[in-house]
């Protein structure tokens, strides 16, 4: 069996034909097993022969793709040693050694210090300058403090605008239902324009709430002290200026101007304030009593 194997060995070199190797360039492994596969498998031969060339014929090419991959793997080795002899060449020698050093030390030590000389040359070209104008640049406890100096402002604005808008604020409008009604009122300068309506509205309130009909007589009204929902609504009597006695606990009986319309105004606006709010005179029905101004 050896010598069968020896044998096809000494053929596939012969039938080679001068060729260095089975790979070629451009050719893969598995197309080169194939082509020399089928020049040795020519003619009639028996399975082990078979088995025997095309185990050897992979065995050879494996072989021969390794020692491939080693010669490209030092070629690339010696490239890179000569970039490295080639990059120290062109670095100037800027310090002198003693002659009786070995050569080899001296470019080694040599390159080691020249390397360390290039360092301090480049740290040494980006430096601080102390002309220049830093104040524009980010600090953090500069910034902390304008953070805390704006908050506070912030919070001493806000404290000041409310102070501004809980102000009393006295205000003149003129309520007109056909004709004009002029009427001053207190607000406050934050209140809103809703908030200022409701206050209106309510002061109006006061004036305009009951409808007298016509069968009453005002005999009946002042024997009975008819009131209405803010008081008496109406007395003739001269009476006692609780100004000049400065008493809170006496009820003012000032009554109202009675307001007089007409029918049909009355229909046509009677759903609209404050119209809307006034209702049919009854004396059987009792109001609370009614106690101080502005309570």
């Amino acid at each position: 069996m050896e010598i069968k194997k020896v044998t096809l060995l000494e053929e596939l070199q012969k039938s080679s034909g001068g060729q260095t190797g089975l790979l070629q360039f451009g050719s893969g492994t598995s197309e080169i097993l194939e082509t020399a596969f089928k020049k040795e498998t020519v003619g009639l031969v028996t399975r082990e022969q078979f088995v025997e060339k095309r185990v050897n014929l992979r065995s050879k090419i494996e072989e021969e793709e390794k020692e491939k991959q080693q010669k490209l793997a030092q070629e690339e080795e010696e490239k890179l040693l000569l970039k490295r002899k080639n990059r120290r060449a062109k670095v100037p020698s800027r310090l002198s050694f003693i002659d009786d050093v070995d050569a080899d030390a001296n470019e080694e030590e040599n390159g080691l210090t020249e390397n360390e000389e290039l360092k301090k040359q480049k740290l040494g070209k980006f430096g601080k300058d102390p002309t220049v104008e830093t104040s524009f640049l980010p600090e953090r406890e500069r910034e902390a403090e304008e953070q805390a100096e704006r908050e506070h402002l912030w919070k001493q604005w806000q404290k000041e605008q409310e102070r501004i808008k809980n102000e009393p604020l006295e205000i003149t409008y003129n309520y007109w239902d056909g004709a004009g009604h002029r009427r001053v009122i207190h607000v406050r300068k934050g209140d809103s324009i809703a908030e200022f309506l409701r206050a209106v509205q309510q002061q109006l309130a006061s004036e305009f709430h009951l409808i007298i009909p016509h069968q009453h007589s005002f005999y009946e009204l002042i024997v009975n002290k008819a009131r209405g929902k803010s008081g008496p609504l109406f007395h003739f009597d001269v009476h006692e200026d609780i100004r000049t006695i400065a008493d809170a606990t006496i009820e003012k009986d000032e009554s109202h101007a009675g307001k007089v319309v007409e029918r049909h105004w009355y229909e046509k606006n009677k759903h609209i304030f404050p119209a809307s709010r006034w209702e049919i005179y009854d004396p059987t029905k009792k109001w609370e009593r009614y106690t101080i101004h502005g309570d």
